[in-house]
């Protein structure tokens, strides 16, 4: 079946407007965590134990730093959230079994359930109407997995179909994230070479998939992760 952006997709990757103050500084917190968090999980994909731990250590401290100084006074936009402090619980849950599975060795085991950290705050984000650079990527990350999974070849004439509208979907999700970039592209000098490897990847797949060429679009959709990959341990 064709896949198309749905509602909910385009809604959630509106731009929230610039606040002042109390608002601006508990995402400044929170991405400060979530850079710590991101750092545990790309490591840990690549079976890195100490430098997974140090990551995940950091992480851990900066999130109960958060949910104390939250719990006690939430921030504005998290002020009619009841789930808050379901979402600090179950992130941290998730931290320690992480520093478990890591202490044990168990690497590939830790980054999947670091995973469910992404989709915890993400989620919190979702809830309240925020929409950042890293909701942005993660909302890319999702359809890419798929666009990775998928057996386009194996699904006769309806997989050229199938992959024009994936790639116009991946095209859109990327632009949105070229479009409103990451807090720190303006102070440091890496962000625009690895935006832009970024965006070269998936315009070569999506002018691949409407030219009609299967063999290659597949061997462009080998340089998607890649790409990805680099700009999310370093902004996303």
């Amino acid at each position: 079946m064709i896949r198309f952006v749905t509602p909910f997709a385009l809604s959630a990757l509106i731009a929230m407007p610039a606040f002042a103050g109390a608002y601006q500084d508990a995402e400044a917190q929170l991405r400060k965590a979530y850079g710590d968090y991101r750092a545990a999980l790309f490591l840990s994909n690549q079976g890195k134990q100490p430098e997974t731990k140090a990551a995940l250590d950091r992480f851990v401290g900066e999130w109960q730093t958060l949910s104390d100084a939250w719990t006690a006074e939430p921030p504005p936009q998290y002020a009619d959230d009841a789930v808050l402090g379901a979402t600090f619980d179950k992130v941290s849950e998730l931290a320690a079994k992480a520093e478990e599975e890591v202490a044990a060795g168990n690497l590939p085991e830790a980054h999947e359930t670091l995973e469910g950290v992404r989709d915890s705050i993400g989620d919190l984000h979702i809830r309240n109407g925020i929409v950042g650079f890293s909701d942005r990527m993660n909302a890319y990350h999702a359809e890419m997995e798929e666009v990775l999974a998928r057996d386009y070849a194996g699904m006769g004439g309806e997989g050229a179909r199938q992959l024009i509208a994936d790639a116009s979907l991946l095209s859109y999700l990327a632009a949105q994230i070229v479009k409103h970039p990451a807090p720190e592209a303006e102070t440091d000098m890496a962000y625009q070479k690895l935006v832009d490897g970024f965006a070269v990847s998936v315009a070569f797949f999506y002018d691949a998939a409407m030219a009609g060429d299967m063999e290659r679009a597949m061997e462009m959709r080998n340089a998607l992760k890649p790409s990805y990959s680099k700009l999310f341990a370093k902004f996303g």
